[in-house]
Formats: C-alpha cells, structure tokens, sequence
C-alpha cells in the first residue's frame, strides 16, 4: 500500500506551459482519476510519475521517496497504454512473464504469479494464444495482467478503454474497478471520458489547460461544481447555461434575461442586496427542467419554444427556445409528454437546482437553496 504525493509539478517546452503548479495527494489504494478535455495536461502528468518525461519543476513522492532522479525502472510503477503495446510474436503467457524475466525472477516464481494473474483477469485459457488470437477485451486483460503481474507500488492507465466498442467499454471499466479493489494498488487513471470517471473514480480531478479545477468525489464534483467549466464537463446531456444581469429595484432583486426581469423571492434574494457580480451566469441540469402545466412551482419560470427533439432510449431530450439567442435542454424519462416541434411551452428552473456562476469569472457563487 503505497501513497502518492504530487508537489507543484510544472513541465514546459519552451513558452508553452502543459502543467503549471500541478498539485495532487493519492492515498494508499485510491483510485483516482484524471479526467479532462485532449491537451490538458493529464497524459503528461501520468508520465511524469513514470519517470517518462522529465518535470520542469516540482517533486514527486512515491510513498516517502522523491523519484523526481530515478529512472523508470526503479519506481516500481506499472503502466497500461492505450493501445496496450503486446508483443505480437509472444504468446499471453510470455506477455505477462516479461516484467519478471527482465528481473530475472525464478521460472517457478514466474510460472506461480502468471497463472496467479491469469486466474484473477479470467484468462487461463488464454495463455497459450498470440495477441493477433484475442478480442479487444482479452488483449486488454493481457496488458492488465502484466502491469500487475509484479505487483508495482503504484498502476497507472492512460485511456486504456478508448480502442473498445461502447459495450465492452462499459462491461471493461466495472471489471478495472473491481480487479483494482482486489489488487488494492494505488491507481492513477487518465480519461476524458467522464461517464468513465463518474463510474470508476474514489476521486476525480478535473483538469483544464495544466490546471487542477476541482478535485473531489464523483458527487462533489457532479452536484457541487466550484467553476463553470467543471460544471460543463460533468453529466450528460450537459448542463444548460444562460447569461443573466442582476437588477436591484426597490429592495427586490431580479435576474433579468433578454429584457424580461425574473423576480426572485424575499428569502433569496437577501442573498444578492450588497453583490458585486452583476453578470450573472445560471446553470441547470437538463433533468431538472420543468415542463410547467400548473402554477405551484417554486423557481423561475420561463416561456420558449419547442426547437428539436431527440429520443435516446429511456428518455427524450427537447430543446426549447428561448428568446432569440438562447435554448434550454430538457430531459423527460417519459415519451408521454407532448414534445411536438413548434409547441409553445412553459419552463421551470427549481430554486434548489440552479447553480449560480460569475459570468466573467466563471467560479461558482451558491445553488440558490443555499441562500435559504
């Protein structure tokens, strides 16, 4: 059980800066995931605890060593790829082995941990095959097998289900997880798949241009997001977003929207007499828009109409406009809902599920129940 400490990590080349102050702690047998969009620095983070690339600035702990001056052999790290990097002419059996044969273990402890590996990924029957005899999801188990296969102190992944189908991706990322809780080896997993962190993560941080943006569990980071572009990142379909102006009159306070003034009620809108931030940007999950069809609703209310809709098995999504510039996706679990293109409707954004963000800024200000 080994713990993982990232101090301040920077890698530069030239003028560009890939990570800047990059900072991170992975506790012993925490799987932890790097999740963001393609160039935001979370490969290179992955190979720079591998002792690939070599940091600009910053310290690397592994356990209580600094590694940042040792070769990759000796941080005893394993690593699985993307495109998993078999050795074509091995069979699966010699696949594994070599980890242990470049240290010159014993043929019996070679032959004890590869069967010991194969029985745990379920591929015994597989030893005597070559990579070009395996489905994706074997050659998959295969380079899984010998990442493990000498029990590093730390497993790294660098999107290792990307080559998969959409099922099999789905059936790999329960089997990674439930191997890794077996294994209980302290995991660093690189995706920009968040429907992958979601489902696999102890932790996730969220990474954008060399910067860590939130970290925290799947639900702090879906429910609770600290800035707009967490907030975006996170859930699917993603978030809505519509740029408002807070206008203070008479002691009540509005959010005002293409010239229509939204009131919000006493309780809140104390929240907002002395703000600084004007241009306000309110954000609502596609599940928790309203179709209104009565006048019991605590939130704001909204008229628009229907633009698009698209049906994606147990539920419809339906974009509805909203003045001239902007629309508001709504996600409804059941097609009894008229959803013609063209009808006229009424929205509702609940209070305790709206999500505030300076506009300029982008960092989140409350969920207005937390103005209550």
């Amino acid at each position: 059980m080994t713990r993982l400490e990232i101090r301040n990590l920077s890698k530069h080349y030239g003028r560009v800066k890939v990570l800047n102050d990059f900072s991170l702690e992975i506790q012993s047998g925490e799987f932890m995931v790097l999740l963001g969009p393609s160039g935001c620095g979370k490969t290179t983070v992955l190979r720079c605890i591998a002792g690939l690339l070599e940091a600009t600035a910053g310290e690397i702990y592994i356990g209580d060593q600094l590694v940042n001056d040792l070769p990759p052999k000796d941080r005893d790290v394993a690593m699985v790829f993307q495109n998993y990097a078999l050795y074509p002419h091995m069979t699966v059996y010699d696949n594994i082995a070599f980890p242990l044969k470049m240290r010159k273990a014993s043929k019996q402890h070679i032959d004890e941990r590869v069967r010991f590996i194969a029985n745990l990924l379920e591929i015994t029957n597989l030893l005597d095959r070559k990579p070009r005899q395996l489905s994706g999801g074997q050659m998959q188990r295969v380079a899984l097998g010998r990442a493990l296969v000498r029990e590093p102190k730390v497993f790294l992944m660098d999107e290792p289900l990307s080559n998969l189908d959409a099922k099999l991706r789905v059936y790999m990322r329960a089997e990674i997880k439930k191997l890794q809780r077996k294994v209980a080896i302290t995991t660093v997993y690189v995706t920009h798949d968040q429907s992958e962190a979601m489902s696999m993560a102890d932790n996730i941080a969220v990474m954008e241009s060399g910067l860590l943006r939130q970290l925290g569990t799947p639900e702090q980071i879906y429910s609770e997001p600290k800035n707009a572009f967490v907030a975006s990142f996170i859930g699917s379909p993603s978030i809505n977003f519509l740029k408002c102006e807070l206008v203070v009159r008479n002691s009540r306070v509005y959010f005002q929207l293409h010239g229509t003034l939204l009131e919000l009620p006493s309780t809140i809108s104390q929240v907002f007499h002395d703000a600084t931030h004007t241009d306000i940007t309110v954000g609502i999950r596609p599940k928790d828009v309203v179709l209104l069809d009565n006048e019991n609703f605590n939130g704001l209310r909204l008229k628009g109409e229907i633009s698009f809709t698209e049906m994606l098995g147990d539920y419809v999504i339906a974009d509805v406009k909203i003045g001239n510039n902007n629309s508001i996706r709504v996600a409804k679990s059941s097609t009894n809902i008229d959803l013609t293109i063209g009808r006229q409707v009424s929205v509702g954004l609940p209070y305790d599920k709206i999500h505030l963000f300076d506009t300029m800024t982008g960092n989140r200000l409350l969920l207005l129940n937390e103005g209550n």
